[in-house]
């Protein structure tokens, strides 16, 4: 049977993060196998590591929700490079290098914490005026309660919503029949002294998603693009949900790096044969 490992991400107490699950060795599984699996395990995303088809991979993932196939996210980055790790996996080269759905990523070990490169965005730019009236009636928010609004879809499909202030944001009581199909992320600054910059929330699939890698990368690019962010900083999410998820941002060169801490929780095995 082929191993199983339940990973916490953006976080260094178990219970506190974005939970993973994880299948070592899912070679040979169907598609619908997977889409099965992880819907059953019911978490944000559930991912499957297998023999790379490209000689310059360490592994390949795939990147399952309840509901679908993602080319990419960041957590089940993140948490999938640990398991592998975890389970003895050794990288090619200085760093890891993933294969998914969006192409190869970069991930590097900083110490305890790992960061992956932020892939290049399928779409950006502004947001038009019907898109994000919709938006706004679904997280009933007024006008002035958005400084800027970006299309971030490096995967998922996020639209991203800068908002006055942390308040705002943690404010948000979502009507997800309102927003329908939007996957939606928000960000607004924390007040002078707090630990962290902002604080983000993510919205899609008729959840509130705990701590989101592929949105604070797109937020990441966007905000230090602008000069509305430093050139490094930390970033607050699942603070609503009882979590204490922080996203670690830095622009290096051309790169923007995401990262944090990871637990690993369960190590087991699963038969889905």
């Amino acid at each position: 049977m082929p191993k199983f490992t339940q990973v916490d991400v953006f976080t260094d107490e178990l219970a506190r993060g974005n939970a993973l699950a994880v299948v070592h060795g899912a070679d040979g599984l169907s598609d619908e196998r997977m889409a099965a699996f992880a819907s059953w395990t019911n978490l944000s995303e559930t991912t499957f590591l297998l023999e790379p088809s490209d000689p310059a991979a360490d592994y390949r993932v795939r990147i399952f929700t309840p509901h679908g196939e993602l080319p990419f996210a960041g957590h089940p980055t993140l948490g999938s490079a640990r398991a592998w790790l975890a389970a003895g996996g050794e990288p090619k080269a200085g760093h890891l290098v993933q294969e998914c759905g969006a192409g190869l990523v970069r991930v590097r070990r900083d110490g305890d914490r790992l960061a992956f490169a932020a892939p290049p965005l399928r779409r950006g730019g502004p947001v038009d005026d019907a898109d994000l009236a919709a938006v706004k009636r679904g997280l009933h928010l007024r006008d002035a309660d958005v400084l800027g609004a970006r299309w971030a879809d490096n995967g998922p499909g996020w639209v991203a919503l800068l908002l006055r202030d942390a308040a705002t944001v943690l404010a948000i009581e979502p009507d997800f029949g309102a927003l329908g199909s939007y996957k939606v992320g928000v960000a607004g600054a924390q007040p002078a002294g707090s630990d962290t910059a902002f604080e983000v929330r993510a919205f899609s699939d008729v959840v509130e998603d705990p701590v989101t890698g592929s949105l604070n990368a797109a937020l990441g690019q966007w905000l230090i693009g602008d000069g509305i962010a430093p050139e490094s900083y930390v970033a607050a999410q699942g603070t609503r949900l009882g979590r204490r998820g922080r996203v670690h941002v830095e622009r290096d060169g051309d790169d923007v790096w995401v990262g944090g801490e990871t637990v690993v929780g369960i190590r087991g095995e699963v038969d889905l044969w």
